[in-house]
């Protein structure tokens, strides 16, 4: 009939690393939502939705390009520095949508005594096969720390390698991008928990990064900051204002 659907499984522990849904299915051929009308699931304690909503990212896309110089495959790792300021004072993403899922539950679910660690993982199937295409715990990390040689792999591989498989080139970019010294690159990275690339969040303390994320969170003057030890200035842009206090919090979409 032309729908598109969705399945939930709840898995735990060694289940949860399985490439093949695994464990209880808690939902079972959910629709996926495109309308404005959000498709709102619920499952026991959880609640669930699968669609298209407005996006709550917010970042000024050509002030990053003017800041960078992302030539010869080095993404974000060169920045002007001590120039004007690259911004443009433009919202890149006020008429953006974005195809989300959203999920309530109680806390006690995720564990954690209290804090706990959370990252996701996007696959493709590819010859049969669920191929690991992307991922992200601390939002933007991956975007910026890596280069066109190194985001394969780091999309492709799992938290529990991070430390030892890409301390040094954080540390060297971070040398680059902030004049950080080997002690201090280390000392920043293990202060906001940067590797392994988890998001920390201590429900016993407000909501806001680093402690988990808020679409109010201006992420990129987090990371940009970060990585020029403060250099860079805050682009100086306002949160989304479509965003909802109810289920599922992302605003309306956007016409097309």
């Amino acid at each position: 009939d032309g729908r598109q659907t969705f399945d939930v499984f709840l898995a735990r522990g060694a289940e949860s690393r399985s490439p093949e849904p695994v464990g209880e299915k808690v939902v079972s051929g959910a629709e996926v939502s495109f309308g404005d009308a959000p498709n709102i699931v619920k499952s026991g304690d959880f609640t669930f939705f699968a669609g298209v909503r407005s996006d709550a990212f917010f970042f000024d896309f050509d002030g990053i390009l003017a800041l960078y110089d992302t030539s010869g495959g080095r993404n974000f790792t060169a920045p002007h520095l001590g120039g004007k300021s690259p911004w443009t004072g433009k919202d890149s993403n006020t008429e953006a949508n974005i195809l989300s899922t959203v999920v309530e539950m109680p806390t006690s679910v995720l564990g954690g005594n209290p804090g706990l660690r959370i990252w996701g993982r996007c696959s493709v199937r590819r010859d049969g096969k669920l191929v690991h295409a992307d991922r992200a715990g601390h939002p933007s990390v991956s975007s910026f720390f890596n280069t066109d040689d190194t985001k394969e792999e780091y999309n492709a591989s799992e938290p529990v390698n991070d430390r030892t498989r890409w301390l040094e080139q954080f540390i060297h970019l971070m040398g680059h991008t902030g004049d950080y010294a080997r002690d201090e690159a280390i000392a920043a990275i293990d202060a906001h928990g940067i590797l392994p690339d988890m998001l920390s969040f201590d429900p016993t303390r407000p909501a806001g990064y680093p402690n988990g994320r808020t679409f109010a969170d201006d992420v990129i003057n987090f990371r940009l900051s970060f990585l020029s030890k403060g250099d860079i200035p805050p682009d100086g842009l306002e949160p989304h204002a479509d965003t909802l206090k109810q289920f599922p919090y992302l605003g309306t979409p956007h016409p097309k």
